[in-house]
């Protein structure tokens, strides 16, 4: 098992699943399946976001963009993963689940973490200098071109793709090269 394995295994056993579920499916949180969170969205399933965050590889220090954040889990999961010396922020489309997640993240004691509403109209959240990694939890109809914007030079971006699961790297020249990583299932990434 290597360094990145070990990191988000740690971060899957700090960070308790059952604390960003609604009350009706905490008993649930130790099953490995997606479970509703309102608004038709899941908290997914912890393989999966494990899958995930071991192909996106966050590193201590690293600035993180989490679209989809949803309940705030794998926001928490990931401020774990880069620690205080970084940043991360969630983006959800509902206001109301933004502001749920904002309250679980909050808890986890993690003030260099945040949830907040997207932006109407905006996919992801743009910032000077682009995001060191990006994570996707929706499935996009084609790659967004948007996020892969948003990366920095030597970035990561991980999105399902029409349920193909899909790691973008932005290389310091600025070529992007994509690769595909298995099949899973994700509600759909609403680009408004």
């Amino acid at each position: 098992m290597d360094d990145a394995e070990d990191a988000v295994a740690a971060a899957v056993r700090a960070v308790d699943r059952r604390g960003f579920l609604p009350r009706a499916r905490r008993a649930y949180a130790d099953q490995d399946r997606p479970l509703e969170i309102g608004h038709g969205q899941t908290c997914s399933q912890p393989s999966t976001v494990v899958a995930m965050l071991r192909l996106l590889d966050p590193h201590p220090g690293q600035r993180v963009l989490d679209v989809g954040s949803g309940s705030g889990w794998t926001t928490a999961l990931l401020a774990h993963l880069v620690g205080p010396e970084g940043e991360v922020l969630g983006v959800e489309r509902h206001a109301d689940l933004a502001a749920w997640g904002a309250e679980n993240v909050a808890r986890a004691r993690t003030p260099w973490a945040r949830v907040v509403a997207a932006t109407p109209g905006v996919l992801g959240a743009p910032r000077a200098g682009g995001w060191d990694r990006v994570l996707v939890s929706a499935a996009a109809d084609a790659l967004p071109g948007a996020l892969v914007d948003q990366l920095a030079p030597g970035g990561r971006l991980v999105v399902p793709v029409r349920q193909t699961m899909v790691l973008a790297t932005r290389a310091d020249d600025g070529t992007v090269a994509v690769t595909e990583h298995g099949t899973y299932s994700f509600v759909p990434l609403v680009e408004d």
